[in-house]
């Protein structure tokens, strides 16, 4: 071995130990590990914690291996598809229906089934600008299309069965629950601000006929000021958002004025801009406040029991820019749709037995 390089092979192995200690103080330090929001948060006792989001088909599909095989052959990667701008959500048995009011379609997350896919596309079927979503005892899902200006029916696997509703009926249909028993629709017309029809329409789910107009545009108890969307509790009560008055109002299944809630604000129990609401097994009621970027929760006496998510720039878990749709399934999750994040975020029950140590 010539001189020079044994000299430099020398070197090296004295300097190997520097080296080895060097890399390892500037190699960088782990990411944390995640851990998921609860809320309420520490001290309180945890009644939600984050499950997981929902943005694209890879989120739910299983790959392939038909599919990795041609990847790794051509070098084609998996077509990715997903939300664009999500308004309504409606969740039941591992189903997760999601409203795109920019692609002009309805989206299926199949949890369960590890599905993904998209209706609403074609006729005589199609949507120009779906915005809420209900589910009834029927199993048909029925969407509120603001543009078209009616109601459209699909079974759960998206096909077609029919219109409900007209544009000589409807102003802006932003809004629909259907009764538990599954005896009535419910609709929201917003209406504008050029008009007075600002309306709760109760119509028969199946034929469409319309059996009750509701309230008009004031400030009263029953009248409403640009209403934007509406849900049903399992006692039958109707809940509906009135925007423009900053309240939530109830009515009975008939469509009598019971009682409202809320007021202009920015203090806990206060809206600023309330948009989404659903309810849940108990009765509480969930309302979605665009400008807060959260959910407060209330029990059936109005009383504001704790909230859910907050503002955010990120769209990490629990950071909201323009919260829309909101619902609760059969187990209790909560389904919260963010226009702005492109995402839905979900959050299971925290249950009695499990430690506060395992939901922090």
């Amino acid at each position: 071995m010539p001189y020079q390089v044994g000299r430099t092979l020398l070197r090296l192995i004295r300097w190997l130990p520097l080296l080895l200690l060097t890399a390892c103080a500037t190699a960088p330090e782990p990411a944390p590990k995640f851990e998921p929001p609860v809320y309420p948060p520490p001290p309180d006792q945890a009644r939600f914690i984050f499950e997981r989001t929902l943005r694209f088909n890879t989120n739910v599909q299983a790959p392939q291996q038909f599919n990795l095989l041609r990847q790794f052959a051509t070098g084609e990667k998996e077509e990715v598809k997903g939300l664009v701008k999500p308004f309504g959500v409606v969740a039941r048995d591992g189903r997760v229906y999601v409203s795109d009011t920019v692609q002009r379609r309805v989206i299926l997350f199949d949890i369960a089934g590890r599905r993904y896919k998209e209706f609403g596309m074609e006729a005589p079927g199609e949507l120009f600008k779906p915005i809420a979503l209900d589910i009834s005892p029927r199993n048909e899902l029925f969407v509120a299309d603001v543009s078209a200006r009616h109601v459209a029916v699909f079974d759960l696997e998206g096909n077609f069965k029919r219109f409900l509703g007209d544009k000589k009926l409807f102003k802006r249909p932003a809004g629909l629950a259907i009764a538990p028993d599954g005896s009535r629709l419910y609709v929201i017309d917003t209406g504008g601000v050029d008009t007075d029809a600002h309306h709760l329409y109760i119509l028969d789910p199946q034929s469409g006929e319309l059996l009750a107009t509701i309230g008009t545009r004031g400030t009263g108890p029953g009248q409403f000021n640009l209403p934007l969307q509406v849900t049903t509790a399992p006692d039958g009560t109707v809940y509906v958002v009135d925007k423009g008055n900053f309240r939530v109002q109830a009515f009975d299944a008939d469509g009598a004025y019971l009682g409202s809630f809320g007021s202009v604000g920015r203090m806990p129990g206060q809206f600023f801009s309330p948009k989404g609401i659903a309810t849940d097994g108990d009765g509480n009621i969930y309302v979605v406040d665009t400008a807060f970027g959260n959910v407060q929760i209330f029990n059936p006496q109005y009383q504001l029991l704790m909230v859910i998510g907050q503002r955010g720039q990120s769209s990490a878990p629990g950071n909201y820019m323009l919260p829309a749709g909101i619902d609760v399934d059969e187990t209790g999750r909560v389904y919260i749709a963010d226009q702005f994040f492109r995402k839905v975020d979900i959050y299971r029950p925290v249950k009695p037995t499990e430690p506060d140590s395992a939901a922090n």
